[in-house]
């Protein structure tokens, strides 16, 4: 499998982005995306992009879901290019963490993962009969953080807020 990541400069790890905002790398994005079961999937239906809550697991470097017949099913038997995003944030705190996977999304069977080791760690939470399963294999993949106290180390440090890229939120 070839991964490609967002073409950014190289930056230290932890390296701070406008203001508080880190740039996260590529073993930390995909640590996260492997701490959650909640995601989003961006289709594009009618060349409009449609974004729908599925349940998720990790496995092998790949995302999977399983699905009805419709839209996103629809989207993986065409082998389309899709939008998968994670995050947590803690609106207490006002933090927390954003991961994006540009990827292709394909059926495939059970029998095709397992490999002998039993069936994926994922049942749909939407009642009905949801049997098919979807693998989202991740093309590119980048991640934002939000810390606050990274910020104020920095300021300590005399470092300052960090170089900007124009990013104000977190969005990709």
């Amino acid at each position: 499998m070839s991964r490609f990541t967002l073409s950014v400069p190289a930056l230290e790890k932890g390296a701070l982005v406008d203001n508080g905002l880190e740039l996260l790398t590529e073993e930390q994005c995909l640590g996260l995306l492997g701490s959650e079961g909640i995601g989003r999937i961006g289709v594009s239906v009618a060349a409009l992009p449609v974004i729908l809550p599925v349940n998720y697991c990790v496995h092998d470097g790949a995302i999977f879901f399983r699905t009805a017949a419709g839209t996103k099913l629809h989207a993986a038997s065409d082998r389309t290019i899709v939008a998968f995003e994670v995050d947590d944030v803690d609106p207490v705190e006002h933090s927390g963490w954003s991961v994006l996977v540009i990827g292709r999304a394909g059926p495939v069977s059970e029998a095709e993962v397992a490999n002998g080791s039993g069936s994926l760690p994922v049942t749909a939470w939407a009642p009905g009969e949801r049997d098919h399963l979807v693998k989202v294999t991740i093309e590119m993949i980048s991640g934002r953080r939000i810390r606050h106290e990274a910020m104020a180390d920095r300021a300590l440090d005399g470092l300052g807020p960090g170089s900007g890229d124009g990013v104000s939120d977190m969005s990709h």
